[in-house]
């Protein structure tokens, strides 16, 4: 029983974190209707850019998150600004390559600075972050995972329900057409969207690299499992995102504990293709019907 509750709680942790990643995929595709393949690059500048804070520069932790985390949203208006404005207006297949080679030309860039090489942080976190039931323990960097999802979902909560770019960003997801006839900025709605999904892809990709290690190839596959997370939730649900990471994650807990470590990297491509031929739309996506 410990041993499925030590399961379940880990599970949780990363599907938490593997859902608060694809919530910024998630808010890129209402915006825009782009399929971001460069997601994974996203949780690699983010983890690349902290280590490089804290190793090399020595910065203490906490500015060093914050630098990191904000450099992640000013290289997302970057990428919006110079790579994706240029194509608005152009046949969306074109959008989508480019985010293809948007996520080779990172990894590249990755690859020619740091190498290929596994890294790790410094030790930081305390022991006392870690909490315990009985023989259940929960390790440090599970609970900051949860601590940290939970602080990023309040916030975002906040920012879309009482802020005006929020709401901005709302209307556009919901109807492109109806907000730009009312007057609503929908480039900078874009670039806003690039600029979160960086931000929340950063702070994924450091988390990830607390708990895994730094690694842009592990980093970039990790952020495939995007796309089964998605597809499950819904490609237009910010909170079908968090449920369907959330079940990836306890599915990959499973599999890794009760049948086989190699297996659990296989499960969620698994259930992407159930879905795909069950529910296409996911559990929570909107389902459209054109008239012929």
């Amino acid at each position: 029983m410990e041993f499925l509750v030590q399961l379940l709680v880990n599970g949780l942790s990363v599907g938490f974190l593997y859902g608060m990643s694809a919530m910024g995929f998630v808010m890129i595709f209402k915006a825009s209707s782009i399929l971001n393949f460069a997601h994974g690059e996203l949780l690699a500048f983010g983890a690349y850019v902290f280590l490089a804070l804290t190793m090399s520069l020595e910065l203490p932790i906490i500015p060093a998150f914050l630098v990191t985390l904000a450099g992640c949203f000013l290289f997302g208006f970057f990428v919006e600004r110079v790579f994706l404005r240029p194509l608005i207006g152009e046949p969306l297949i074109f959008v989508v390559m480019l985010t293809v080679g948007l996520a080779a030309m990172f990894k590249g860039l990755i690859l020619l600075i740091w190498g290929g090489n596994l890294y790790t942080y410094p030790d930081f976190l305390p022991e006392w972050m870690g909490l315990s039931w009985g023989s259940v323990s929960v390790q440090p960097v599970y609970s900051l995972t949860l601590a940290i999802g939970m602080t990023f979902l309040l916030l975002f909560g906040l920012f879309f329900k009482f802020s005006s770019q929020g709401i901005y960003m709302r209307s556009v997801a919901d109807n492109q057409r109806a907000a730009l006839s009312l007057g609503v900025h929908v480039k900078r709605v874009f670039a806003l969207s690039w600029a979160i999904a960086a931000l929340v892809a950063g702070m994924s990709g450091i988390v990830l690299g607390i708990i895994n290690g730094v690694n842009v190839h592990d980093l970039s596959a990790i952020g495939l499992k995007v796309f089964p997370v998605v597809i499950l939730g819904g490609l237009d649900s910010i909170g079908g995102a968090i449920i369907g990471g959330l079940i990836i994650g306890l599915l990959e807990s499973l599999t890794g504990g009760y049948i086989s470590p190699s297996l659990r990297d296989v499960v969620p491509y698994i259930v992407l293709v159930v879905i795909l031929m069950i529910k296409p739309y996911g559990l929570f996506g909107q389902v459209e019907i054109e008239r012929v």
